[in-house]
This record gives C-alpha cells, structure tokens and sequence, in this order.
C-alpha cells in the first residue's frame, strides 16, 4: 500500500534548488508566482516581524525620495499587498497604480486600500495583474516607477529596467528599493547568520509556508546584482541613477534614478 500524496503541491525551492543560483531558472516566474501566492496570507505580519518593523521604514524612505508632485503618475511594481501604494499615494500625486504578478497579492492589496481613510488630496490607488518585463502601458505614461523588494524576483531585471525607461515621461523617476549586503564586517556577520540560519525558520513556521520562500529570500540577496552592479544595470537601461541611500546599516538600498 502507498503511502504517497500525490495532491500535496510540491515545493517551489527545494534545497536542491537553492544550492545554486535560483536566478538562473528557467521557470523562475512561475516558481516565484506560487511562492508568493503560499505565503501572501502571512507576508505583512512576516515582514514586520523579521525586520523589526523597519520596513514601513524603509517604504517612506523611498516614497520620500521618489519626490513627488501633484501632476504626477505613479507605478508601484510588484506591489505586493500595496503598503508602498498607500504611502506613494498619502505624497497626494495625481495617480497611483500597483501591479503585481501574483493575483492573491493583488486581492489583500484591494481589501487593505479599502478599509483605509481617505483625506482631501490623497487618491485612491488601483491594483491590476502586470508583468514587469512586458508593461502595459504606452511610453511615456508615468513620472514616478518604485519597486520595492521585487526587482531580485524578475526573470529578467535589465528587460524589467528597460520598461521602466520606456513608461518614464522625460526628468521622470525610478525608485529602487532592494536588499543588500553590509558593508562592515561584524554588521555583515550577524545580518549572514539572521537571514540564513534563524529568519527561515522563524519565518516558514509563522507562516506556516511549505513552499521554500524563506529559503529562497537570502539565497536571492546573496546571488542578486550588489548596489554598484544594479546602478550599472540601471544606467544600462538608459536612465541616469542620482543616488544610493543605505538603509539600517546597509541592509538595504535605496537607488534612485532619471528618465
């Protein structure tokens, strides 16, 4: 007699999977899309806790930096469940619009923006499914493009970054906001063992995730392009990167760049 479960999904990383470089899969977007669709249900509550609630931090940092006005038109990539859409919207630009690949992301987002209030000023931010490599959107549509915690998780972030250039309005501006190595020695060690020997396990267990996506998450930063590698990525894709801004001690980076 069998004693095999034929229906239990398999896992989206495998151990095996993250010996190497998860960024060279061929099914990467189809492996990141059920990943984030096992875990969407936890993933605030995981992202507050095992930052130590900076994240929201980090998000208005690069809202604040994104400088925005009231004429402008606002895409937040790979939204997830919309807290950088809400904080892009409360700078009151004209609009905001989340896209995500991941359609459960895509639902809690809808549910959250509903239940907040809205002041005078402040716009409603709409959500809708998007691809980051084929946006769309016609040329020259937006002012302001933030992405923050997705780029790693693309299939291809320079197609991802050319896009981006294309839907930019001329002196329009990219935000990018991604994890990162530290630079010092003793913060780099500690914030190693974190996010390789207790944030995954930690994490699957509050999440209670078998998909591997707290496996997959440092094994992304660590085989992910350094700050100096995406400003060149950046500036391959035709825009200028103005600055880079550390954040907690280098645990992440804010890059920001013109059209």
């Amino acid at each position: 007699m069998s004693c095999e479960q034929p229906n239990q999904p398999r896992a989206a990383w495998s151990a095996e999977d993250l010996r190497g470089n998860p960024h060279a899969a061929l099914d990467k977007a189809h492996r990141v899309e059920s990943m984030f669709a096992s875990i969407a249900g936890r993933y605030d509550l995981n992202n507050r806790v095992h930052s130590f609630w900076q994240d929201q931090a980090w998000r208005r940092r690069a809202a604040m930096l994104a400088r925005i006005g009231p004429e402008d038109d606002v895409l937040d990539m790979a939204c997830g469940t919309g807290d950088l859409s809400e904080m892009l919207a409360r700078c009151r630009p004209r609009s905001v619009l989340g896209m995500d690949f991941t359609e459960a992301m895509l639902e809690i987002a809808q549910r959250k923006i509903g239940r907040k209030a809205r002041s005078n000023g402040v716009p409603t931010p709409t959500f809708r499914w998007g691809d980051a490599m084929e946006i769309d959107l016609p040329d020259g549509s937006m002012d302001v493009v933030t992405i923050a915690f997705g780029l790693r998780n693309i299939s291809s972030p320079q197609a991802a970054v050319g896009e981006f250039a294309r839907i930019l309005r001329p002196g329009g501006r990219l935000v990018v906001l991604e994890f990162s190595t530290p630079r010092n020695p003793i913060v780099r060690l500690l914030n190693a063992v974190y996010t390789q020997y207790i944030m995954p396990v930690t994490a699957t267990l509050l999440s209670g995730d078998r998909s591997g996506a707290y496996r997959y998450l440092p094994r992304s930063v660590s085989t992910f392009a350094d700050p100096a590698a995406l400003a060149e990525m950046i500036a391959a894709g035709g825009l200028t990167v103005q600055q880079q801004v550390r954040q907690s001690l280098g645990i992440c980076t804010i890059t920001v760049a013109t059209r």
